[in-house]
């Protein structure tokens, strides 16, 4: 049973909570938040802009309750910790956690720059616990099902794919989301969903050229990526946090293939996923299976009892997204393309 840890007490930490009650080999035996909000177990006020709207409260009879990180990392019996704080703070919280050999568990974006980011890798090396990003798009179901349909080539090469993630701006955590400097804007929280689920489709891209624009962090909050791919396929990306209050939050795909188009909406509920297929009827594609919060740590609590890195998403995947959004910004400033190198 892995004893796990989790710091910072928001949305992520209750979407975490959610995903880690569904599974059984999983036990929250601690939370962290310095300032003390909800170290009563009572998360019923939290809320975010997808997943379950069910109340999250805590047993705090089965778990301790720190406002010291260093007093919860000396815990012996924690041996996972999930970092759910604030962008600025990962660097600084998942250095102290590998190394007093902790598995770890970090929330997106890697960290607010590359340089930082790469100061987390070369701890993570050294470590003797395993680290993963939490990427959750690359395990939820209706975009695993795209990444398995392209990788394996199931309806011919892809011509065409656009992605679009947009939303009013967060109702939550706002002291931070809304200082660019710390979070990175919509560009750095939201948007490297896609950026990362293009990366993790099509290979790291070789250019970027996008335009965007700034609403309410002062960094960038609106953004179209184009992305120059190996296959040749013309690859598009939108994220946005400048929607006008009540427009709420949508993502969706579609993906032209040489015998197919894939097209997927969370507007639509159940029937999100619709493909269309040269001489047959259009249908709606079923993808059963657990959401990508449950996935994501399924993975990670499964790599580490297997004793391998965590191979779905890895910490360079995630050093990898933050490199391109930066080039994405780049881009914008500039209003020229921007070369990738190859690797990190």
């Amino acid at each position: 049973m892995h004893q796990i840890a989790i710091t910072g007490l928001g949305f992520m930490a209750v979407a975490h909570l959610r995903a880690l009650r569904q599974l059984p080999n999983a036990r929250v035996a601690a939370v962290c938040n310095p300032s003390g909000r909800n170290l009563d177990g009572d998360l019923s006020r939290v809320s975010g802009n997808v997943g379950s709207t069910e109340p999250v409260r805590l047993d705090m009879s089965e778990v301790r309750a720190y406002r010291d990180f260093n007093e919860m990392l000396a815990d012996p019996l924690i041996t996972v910790v999930d970092i759910c704080t604030p962008t600025a703070s990962h660097p600084e919280l998942t250095i102290a956690a590998l190394r007093a050999g902790k598995h770890v568990l970090c929330e997106k974006p890697l960290a607010r720059t590359s340089v930082l980011g790469r100061e987390i890798l070369a701890v993570a090396k050294e470590s003797r616990g395993f680290f993963m990003p939490a990427m959750c798009l690359r395990f939820w179901p209706e975009w695993a099902w795209l990444q398995t349909a392209i990788r394996e080539g199931r309806f011919g090469k892809v011509l065409d794919a656009r992605f679009r993630r947009v939303a009013q701006a967060p109702g939550w955590g706002q002291k931070n989301y809304f200082d660019g400097q710390q979070s990175g804007g919509a560009l750095l929280d939201l948007h490297i969903h896609d950026t990362d689920f293009v990366q993790f489709c099509f290979g790291r891209p070789k250019s970027v050229f996008s335009a965007g624009h700034t609403k309410i962090s002062g960094a960038i909050d609106h953004i179209v990526t184009l992305y120059q791919v190996g296959c040749g396929a013309t690859v598009s990306a939108e994220g946005s946090w400048s929607m006008t209050e009540g427009f709420g939050f949508n993502m969706s795909y579609t993906v032209n293939f040489e015998t197919a188009t894939a097209d997927y909406d969370i507007a639509r509920g159940a029937d999100s996923l619709k493909l269309f297929e040269c001489g047959k009827e259009p249908r709606v594609v079923k993808c059963d299976g657990i959401d990508g919060y449950v996935g994501e740590w399924r993975h990670f609590l499964e790599s580490i009892e297997q004793r391998r890195a965590p191979g779905i998403v890895t910490g360079e995947d995630g050093l990898s997204a933050v490199e391109i959004c930066e080039a994405e910004e780049l881009s914008i400033r500039s209003g020229i393309p921007v070369a990738l190198s190859s690797s990190i």
